[in-house]
Protein backbone atom coordinates (compact mmCIF):
# COMPACT_ATOMS: atom_id res chain seq x y z
CA UNK A 1 0.00 0.00 0.00
CA UNK A 2 3.02 2.37 0.83
CA UNK A 3 4.12 2.36 -2.92
CA UNK A 4 0.35 2.97 -4.52
CA UNK A 5 0.55 5.76 -2.17
CA UNK A 6 3.55 6.91 -3.64
CA UNK A 7 2.55 7.02 -6.76
CA UNK A 8 3.05 3.85 -8.25
CA UNK A 9 -1.06 2.76 -8.93
CA UNK A 10 -0.40 0.11 -10.82
CA UNK A 11 0.78 -2.18 -7.37
CA UNK A 12 -2.64 -1.75 -6.32
CA UNK A 13 -3.89 -4.67 -8.49
CA UNK A 14 -1.96 -6.92 -6.73
CA UNK A 15 -3.34 -5.60 -3.59
CA UNK A 16 -6.93 -6.56 -5.37
CA UNK A 17 -6.31 -9.60 -6.39
CA UNK A 18 -4.79 -10.73 -3.11
CA UNK A 19 -7.64 -8.94 -0.69
CA UNK A 20 -11.34 -9.09 -3.05
CA UNK A 21 -12.11 -12.29 -1.95
CA UNK A 22 -11.79 -11.44 1.74
CA UNK A 23 -13.89 -8.33 1.36
CA UNK A 24 -16.41 -10.23 -1.11
CA UNK A 25 -17.19 -13.00 1.64
CA UNK A 26 -17.44 -10.00 4.14
CA UNK A 27 -19.62 -8.17 1.85
CA UNK A 28 -21.93 -11.57 0.83
CA UNK A 29 -22.05 -12.28 4.82
CA UNK A 30 -23.86 -8.86 5.24
CA UNK A 31 -26.11 -8.21 2.54
CA UNK A 32 -26.42 -12.03 0.88
CA UNK A 33 -26.20 -10.60 -2.42
CA UNK A 34 -23.77 -11.50 -5.08
CA UNK A 35 -24.00 -8.86 -7.26
CA UNK A 36 -23.95 -5.43 -4.87
CA UNK A 37 -21.03 -7.65 -3.08
CA UNK A 38 -19.14 -7.34 -6.03
CA UNK A 39 -19.86 -3.84 -6.29
CA UNK A 40 -18.78 -3.40 -3.22
CA UNK A 41 -15.46 -4.35 -3.25
CA UNK A 42 -15.13 -2.68 -6.79
CA UNK A 43 -16.29 0.80 -4.61
CA UNK A 44 -13.38 -0.09 -2.11
CA UNK A 45 -10.64 -0.10 -3.77
CA UNK A 46 -12.05 3.27 -5.74
CA UNK A 47 -12.20 4.34 -2.18
CA UNK A 48 -8.75 3.10 -1.96
CA UNK A 49 -7.06 5.73 -4.56
CA UNK A 50 -9.42 8.41 -3.17
CA UNK A 51 -7.95 7.99 0.29
CA UNK A 52 -4.66 6.31 -0.03
CA UNK A 53 -3.00 9.88 1.56
CA UNK A 54 -4.58 8.55 4.85
CA UNK A 55 -3.04 4.97 5.41
CA UNK A 56 0.29 5.18 7.46
CA UNK A 57 2.94 2.96 7.33
CA UNK A 58 1.68 1.98 11.36
CA UNK A 59 -0.75 1.26 10.71
CA UNK A 60 -2.18 -2.71 9.39
CA UNK A 61 -3.40 -2.62 5.87
CA UNK A 62 -5.75 -5.06 6.38
CA UNK A 63 -6.95 -3.27 9.56
CA UNK A 64 -7.31 0.17 7.46
CA UNK A 65 -9.06 -1.93 4.03
CA UNK A 66 -11.80 -3.00 6.46
CA UNK A 67 -12.57 0.55 7.74
CA UNK A 68 -13.08 1.61 4.16
CA UNK A 69 -15.17 -1.63 3.45
CA UNK A 70 -17.54 -1.13 6.80
CA UNK A 71 -17.78 2.59 5.34
CA UNK A 72 -18.98 1.56 1.81
CA UNK A 73 -21.24 -1.01 3.35
CA UNK A 74 -22.70 1.56 5.88
CA UNK A 75 -23.24 4.11 2.74
CA UNK A 76 -24.82 1.78 0.70
CA UNK A 77 -27.15 1.07 3.45
CA UNK A 78 -28.03 4.12 4.31
CA UNK A 79 -28.76 4.40 -0.21
CA UNK A 80 -30.64 1.81 0.23
CA UNK A 81 -32.58 2.00 2.80
CA UNK A 82 -33.56 5.96 2.21
CA UNK A 83 -34.22 4.77 -1.46
CA UNK A 84 -36.60 1.76 -0.20
CA UNK A 85 -38.13 3.90 2.39
CA UNK A 86 -39.11 6.69 -0.32
CA UNK A 87 -40.95 3.97 -2.52
CA UNK A 88 -42.61 2.30 -0.15
CA UNK A 89 -43.91 5.72 1.59
CA UNK A 90 -45.84 6.39 -2.12
CA UNK A 91 -48.21 3.29 -1.48
CA UNK A 92 -51.44 4.96 -0.77
CA UNK A 93 -53.61 3.52 2.01
CA UNK A 94 -57.72 4.01 2.11
CA UNK A 95 -59.00 5.60 5.32
CA UNK A 96 -61.74 6.88 7.20
CA UNK A 97 -63.05 9.84 7.63
CA UNK A 98 -62.82 9.48 10.99
CA UNK A 99 -58.92 8.87 11.74
CA UNK A 100 -58.42 7.18 15.48
CA UNK A 101 -55.50 5.85 16.71
CA UNK A 102 -56.20 2.07 16.23
CA UNK A 103 -56.86 2.81 12.49
CA UNK A 104 -53.18 4.19 12.31
CA UNK A 105 -51.72 1.90 13.81
CA UNK A 106 -53.21 -1.00 12.18
CA UNK A 107 -51.82 0.85 8.92
CA UNK A 108 -48.03 1.41 10.50
CA UNK A 109 -48.31 -2.38 10.95
CA UNK A 110 -49.63 -3.33 7.77
CA UNK A 111 -46.61 -1.14 5.96
CA UNK A 112 -44.35 -2.95 8.70
CA UNK A 113 -45.32 -6.28 7.12
CA UNK A 114 -45.35 -5.21 3.74
CA UNK A 115 -41.52 -4.52 3.55
CA UNK A 116 -40.69 -7.07 5.73
CA UNK A 117 -43.00 -9.09 2.77
CA UNK A 118 -41.40 -7.42 0.16
CA UNK A 119 -37.55 -7.98 1.85
CA UNK A 120 -38.32 -11.95 1.70
CA UNK A 121 -38.81 -11.65 -2.28
CA UNK A 122 -36.15 -12.65 -5.04
CA UNK A 123 -34.32 -9.79 -6.62
CA UNK A 124 -36.65 -10.68 -9.85
CA UNK A 125 -39.94 -10.89 -7.66
CA UNK A 126 -38.58 -7.41 -5.48
CA UNK A 127 -38.63 -5.67 -8.52
CA UNK A 128 -41.54 -6.93 -10.24
CA UNK A 129 -43.38 -5.60 -7.50
CA UNK A 130 -42.09 -2.22 -6.95
CA UNK A 131 -41.85 -1.62 -10.33
CA UNK A 132 -45.48 -2.34 -10.73
CA UNK A 133 -47.34 -1.65 -7.31
CA UNK A 134 -45.03 1.29 -6.43
CA UNK A 135 -44.20 2.85 -9.28
CA UNK A 136 -47.79 2.12 -11.24
CA UNK A 137 -45.66 0.23 -14.49
CA UNK A 138 -47.27 -2.12 -15.99
CA UNK A 139 -46.03 -5.61 -16.57
CA UNK A 140 -45.33 -5.21 -19.75
CA UNK A 141 -43.24 -2.41 -19.23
Amino acid sequence: MLRVKNGEIHTLGLLYERYKKRLFGFFYQMNKNVSVSEDLVQNVFIRVLKYKHTFHDESKFITWIFQIARNEMYDDFKKQKKDFYEDIGTVSYRLNSDKNIESEIKIEEDKKTLKKAIDKLSPANKELIILSKLKELKYKE
